[in-house]
């Protein structure tokens, strides 16, 4: 076994880098609005239920899997069992895919922080995004021509991954870590204090945590629930398992799940109160309830926040830039461990220099990236991330619970964690992992099914579902097959005896 390996300077260091990734754009975008449309303060109920039955359950197995077999995903996989090799390959190529698009977001926001210092988004915040900014084709089969802003953000964005990459683990993603996620924190109370005390705020965390009561016997909102502690805890991409396996052998595993499910789950409540204060005094300035400006993912982000921005005068130029620095800081943990957990297989499986890797994979993710600097670029995302989240993130996850719960069995990876930490996880540990956590995927994993036969995606055409949605999910299981067939050049990846 390799003992060269990287690891974390200091534990801090790696919760740090954990929440980091775990903190995104989703955080910010996603969260408020899905506790707002699934139920208010009863959502609350659902959601630590699934924090406690999948989120946690689900960071240990991953941590225990990464710390125990000492390797990146398809490594620790193939430790664990060689014929598994291939579903460390799936999220690997899944992470690259995603990486393609989210930097076309934080280019987005890189641009709309140089325009939040004068506005230049206009009265007309809508018409501004889609047809003056993006330059949006009337298809997703209409590409359009290159948005050179756009292009030169998505450049900015890899160059910012291949630097802090590059400079390895204690030198680049620790460092850079211990500076972003600290800095985010504090610029977001700023944005909700703020927020709240703005005229209206009142009335905007009113409609955010009023409970409706009826709304926790809706199986749709359990399912909420569930996917939004699944994607926004960065489970099922090889992140958490990477992270993990540069940890020091002595490391309290379970601890260390318990802490980044909490300050991200903190951070999510942090970015609702600031978010729905915000739109309370928008609301209120317009003389129209809180449901009509409420928004979510880029709508919120692009067309709504800047709208309320035009409204606050100076304070809103000031918000603004917050606002978007808040975007670019949390987007840049994620992309930086997404570009970790693509290239660390790549050097565990060949033996190649982490500098050569690192270099590569900007390069070509770069090169896969431009595409989403044309015209055509939202549509693409917005149909390779449904299915990538939906069907590619979800597989993945059902298919680790089922590997560990059924094949390695559970106690392999809890009697590890427990030997490693402070506190013991007892036998529900097992339970949760063998039929409750399957139990939900395998249900969040047919509802979408449903959905997407009666109601095709967005009202995209079938054509563009499959050349765009479909094709990422069977690149990914082909691309994840096809590298698991090779030889391990790297001498340190010999098995350990279980």
């Amino acid at each position: 076994m390799n003992e060269n390996r990287d690891q974390w300077g200091t534990k801090l260091g790696f919760i740090l880098s954990a929440v980091g990734s775990a903190v995104g754009l989703g955080n910010i975008w996603r969260f408020p609005y899905i506790a707002y449309t699934n139920g208010g303060g009863a959502f609350l109920i659902p959601y630590f239920f699934a924090i406690f039955t999948a989120g946690i359950p689900l960071l240990i197995l991953e941590y225990g899997m990464g710390h125990k077999y000492k390797g990146s995903t398809p490594l620790a996989l193939s430790r664990a069992n060689k014929k598994w090799e291939w579903l460390g390959w799936w999220p690997t190529i899944t992470a690259f895919i995603i990486l393609a698009y989210y930097s076309m977001i934080l280019s987005w926001s890189a641009n709309y922080l140089k325009f939040s210092f004068n506005k230049s988004w206009g009265n007309d915040s809508n018409s501004f995004f889609y047809k003056d900014f993006l330059k949006l084709t009337s298809s997703p089969f209409e590409i359009g021509g290159m948005i050179w802003p756009i292009l030169i953000g998505i450049a900015l964005v890899w160059s910012i991954n291949w630097i802090i990459c590059y400079k390895g683990i204690k030198g680049g993603i620790e460092k850079a870590n211990k500076i972003l996620l600290p800095t985010l924190i504090v610029i977001m109370i700023i944005i909700v204090i703020r927020g709240t005390s703005l005229e209206g705020a009142q009335l905007g965390l009113n409609t955010l945590f009023t409970p409706d009561w009826s709304k926790v016997l809706d199986p749709k909102v359990w399912i909420a629930a569930y996917g939004q502690v699944f994607f926004s805890l960065s489970l099922a991409m090889g992140i958490m398992i990477t992270y993990s396996s540069y940890l020091p052998k002595k490391t309290d595993i379970n601890n260390s799940a318990f802490m980044t499910a909490f300050a991200n789950c903190g951070f999510e409540f942090l970015c609702a109160i600031g978010v729905f204060g915000i739109l309370g005094y928008m609301a209120t300035a317009q003389g129209i309830p809180v449901s009509e400006v409420v928004s979510s993912g880029v709508g919120l982000a692009f067309i709504v926040f800047p709208t309320v921005f035009n409204a606050m005068g100076t304070w809103g130029t000031i918000l603004g830039i917050l606002f978007f620095v808040c975007l670019i800081f949390a987007g840049i943990t994620s992309s930086v461990s997404l570009t970790e957990a693509v290239s660390a297989p790549f050097i565990d499986k060949f033996a190649w220099k982490r500098n050569k890797v690192i270099t590569v994979i900007c390069m070509i993710g770069f090169s896969m990236s431009i595409v989403f600097a044309t015209g055509a670029g939202l549509y693409l995302l917005d149909i390779i991330d449904n299915f990538v989240n939906n069907y590619g993130i979800v597989v993945v996850g059902l298919l680790e619970v089922v590997l560990i719960g059924w094949i390695i069995k559970p106690d392999t990876i809890r009697n590890h964690t427990n030997e490693m930490s402070y506190f013991s996880v007892g036998k529900w540990w097992n339970v949760t992992v063998k039929y409750v956590t399957p139990a939900i995927l395998v249900f969040m994993l047919i509802q979408s099914l449903i959905t997407e036969i009666k109601t095709p995606y967005g009202g995209y055409e079938l054509s563009a579902l499959f050349l765009y949605g479909w094709s990422s999910i069977a690149i990914g299981i082909m691309g994840a097959i096809i590298l698991s067939k090779q030889e391990w050049k790297n001498q340190n990846t010999n098995y350990l005896d279980n």
